[in-house]
């Protein structure tokens, strides 16, 4: 095969299927006595793999996966030196897939924590508001400096989670929570947004998540807006999900073949030419 045969196929430039051969997603070319690169069904195989993990993966994890199944020994190393093995290889490429796969487990379950504080605050608004009073009425506002139904001080905010005024702040410096500030004393005010936001950190916290990670999330859910905005951005983030889990699945179809190839034929593991 030529660099086209194998860019047609994918509707890639020929460019792009060297720039791949250089960075090692697919195996290197032999060349013809005139320099012109021989291309053979493992080298289409090995584009097949590497483009399906893209999707799957991310392009970084697929070029990585496709490097570890390449690694070969250097030059004046024994084929059969520790870590040059084909088995040591495949554990390589193995284990960042594992990762990825990891990766999409905590997303998932990330996805369902948060539907279920939606849904709980939903609930309670639905609550409070057939009750005829604001979300937080009937609450004990003893602690700290009341502030009205709409601001909480951090004392309130603390007692309403019985958690510690401390921890409210380390949530604050992870960029989970954006108080406002009251105008003459410097004092932090937690709004209904506040409030939301802390509850949700709160539920992500007990579920073992860390703060980076419940700070990406509740950011994700501070830029939908309400709760029937974000109800969309979570069936939108589902979908994502479901995609990327069946193009894992496409991915492992491709790359199972080609690395049964690769067993057949050894020598196609090497990246250098």
């Amino acid at each position: 095969m030529r660099p086209s045969d194998l860019a047609r196929e994918h509707g890639l430039s020929t460019q792009a299927v060297r720039n791949y051969e250089r960075d090692g997603f697919i195996p290197a070319a032999e060349r013809t006595d005139s320099g012109y690169r021989i291309y053979t069904e493992v080298h289409a195989a090995a584009l097949r793999a590497f483009l399906a993990l893209v999707p799957a993966h991310g392009h970084s994890a697929a070029g990585q996966i496709m490097r570890a199944l390449h690694a070969d020994a250097p030059d004046n190393a024994p084929a059969d030196a520790p870590g040059n093995t084909p088995a040591d290889a495949l554990d390589d490429a193995l284990t960042i897939i594992d990762r990825g796969h990891h990766q999409l487990l905590r997303d998932r379950e990330t996805l369902d924590a948060v539907r279920r504080a939606v849904d709980h605050l939903v609930a309670e608004a639905g609550t409070t508001s057939a009750a005829g009073r604001p979300t937080g009425a009937g609450r004990s506002t003893s602690v700290g400096r009341s502030t009205g139904a709409d601001r909480r001080t951090i004392g309130e905010l603390a007692h309403r989670l019985q958690v510690t005024p401390a921890t409210l702040r380390t949530w604050e410096n992870a960029g989970i929570l954006t108080p406002a500030r009251d105008p003459l004393t410097g004092y932090r005010l937690y709004r209904a947004t506040d409030v939301r936001d802390a509850e949700l950190a709160h539920l992500l916290r007990r579920g073992g998540y860390s703060l980076d990670h419940i700070s990406t999330v509740v950011g994700q859910i501070r830029t939908a807006g309400g709760t029937d905005i974000l109800s969309d951005a979570l069936d939108d983030w589902r979908r994502r999900l479901t995609a990327r889990g069946l193009a894992m699945l496409d991915a492992a179809t491709h790359l199972s073949h080609y690395v049964r190839l690769l067993d057949r034929d050894p020598r196609a593991r090497s990246t250098r030419p």
